[in-house]
């Protein structure tokens, strides 16, 4: 069976909870079209978070990398269209603020995403979730993560599809913060939705 490394993030800032960690853990061992998913949780550290995903790969070779994050305040599901060689933004977990420094020295200025992101949205439009392609990732462990993961198939000549996903916060964090936010039941099939498009 083919493998699918699925990831998600632990909380950060202000947010007390990161609703793709309980997605990546929910979905850890089980089998949806084809696929024996590996839910895995990153740290938010721009130090380490791409060095894990790296190993992660290394270790469990999936033929297909998604990783999801939490974009607070939007209120629909983004794939992302392209990650940029950049570190920005607010500080991490463990209290490091990067000012525009490269990820890679020797990497490209930006890697688009090889999921198939139009199709995904499309299909989720169908299931009526919303969606639209992001063409942002910022700057942030998202983009970093997003980043790691391309370069990485660039440099070792792997055709896996990989890219990003954010998602929109779940009700158990609007609780907590005034936004827009979805049921984790929503969010699930969601991300269920965008395995079975592969």
């Amino acid at each position: 069976m083919k493998k699918l490394l699925l990831t998600g993030f632990e909380a950060f800032l202000e947010f007390p909870i990161n609703p793709t960690t309980s997605i990546a853990q929910s979905l850890n061992g089980e089998q949806h079209n084809g696929y024996e998913i590996i839910g895995e949780v990153l740290t938010v550290d721009f130090h380490k978070s791409g060095k894990q995903l790296i190993e992660l790969i290394e270790q469990h070779k999936p033929d297909v990398i998604i990783s999801l994050g939490l974009a607070a305040g939007r209120n629909c599901i983004t794939p992302e269209r392209i990650a940029i060689n950049c570190n920005d933004g607010p500080v991490d977990n463990e209290g490091h603020k990067p000012d525009g420094e490269a990820i890679s020295e020797d990497g490209a200025d930006g890697y688009f995403s090889t999921l198939p992101i139009k199709k995904i949205v499309d299909r989720l439009k169908e299931e009526k979730l919303p969606a639209k392609i992001s063409n942002t990732a910022g700057a942030y462990l998202c983009n970093n993560v997003m980043y790691h993961g391309l370069h990485y198939a660039k440099q070792h000549g792997l055709t896996i599809p990989s890219g990003f996903i954010h998602i929109p916060a779940s009700h158990a964090l609007a609780v907590e913060k005034n936004m827009p936010s979805w049921s984790e039941e929503d969010l699930l099939k969601g991300v269920k939705i965008a395995i079975e498009t592969l």
